[in-house]
């Protein structure tokens, strides 16, 4: 089925709209992404009214499904979510993700300079071995993809959402990353570094 455009950011090119959605159907994901209230908590169109739920909006398809089924097998923890994923199938997975993806790009407010957390985003630290955040994320945090791992739109994330990632990564209580990067970063950066990198994340 043909990809809604009307609902896909300007700035994106074909290419990328197609890697970004996938194989499911979004126009089937936005129906069950309403009937299975993934709205309720995400958005309508997956924006995400409270800061400590994430936005969806064009976030990588596979990232989606990725978490998803890890929410399912349990290597990712959350109470709610857990329950909510349990009865999906691997279609309506595939095509919830495809809606939101499908949806123009998350964008953040910006706020006023971190200049911390402009160095870790775009330098890292070479003394600590920390890569830039862009690195993975790309320049303006609006994701990347390496072969089939999809590594998340960040940039305009909600902040509390941000910090509250950074923070399980660090104590692992999240440990579902590629090769454990996220968990060997985290682990390396202070409290204020988390909280000038949730505000300057969420901003861009």
């Amino acid at each position: 089925m043909a990809v809604p455009i009307q609902t896909v950011a300007a700035a994106d090119g074909m290419e990328d709209i197609g890697q970004r959605i996938g194989k499911g159907d979004p126009v089937v994901g936005k129906t069950l992404s309403a009937s299975e209230r993934c709205q309720e908590c995400h958005g309508e169109d997956g924006n995400s009214t409270d800061n400590r739920i994430p936005k969806h909006a064009g976030q990588y398809a596979n990232y989606l499904i990725k978490q998803l089924r890890d929410f399912q097998s349990g290597a990712r923890q959350h109470e709610v979510m857990t329950v909510m994923a349990e009865d999906l199938t691997d279609a309506n997975i595939a095509d919830i993700a495809a809606y939101f993806a499908s949806q123009p790009t998350m964008q953040g407010l910006p706020m006023r300079d971190f200049p911390i957390a402009t160095k870790l985003f775009f330098e890292g630290d070479k003394g600590r071995a920390i890569a830039p955040c862009s690195s993975c994320h790309g320049d303006t945090g609006k994701g990347n993809r390496t072969g089939e791992v999809a590594y998340p739109v960040i940039g305009g994330q909600n902040k509390n959402y941000l910090r509250a990632q950074l923070v399980s990564w660090k104590l692992s209580e999240r440990t579902n990353g590629p090769d454990g990067v996220m968990n060997k970063t985290a682990k390396l950066l202070s409290d204020d570094e988390i909280e000038a990198l949730a505000n300057y994340i969420s901003g861009l």
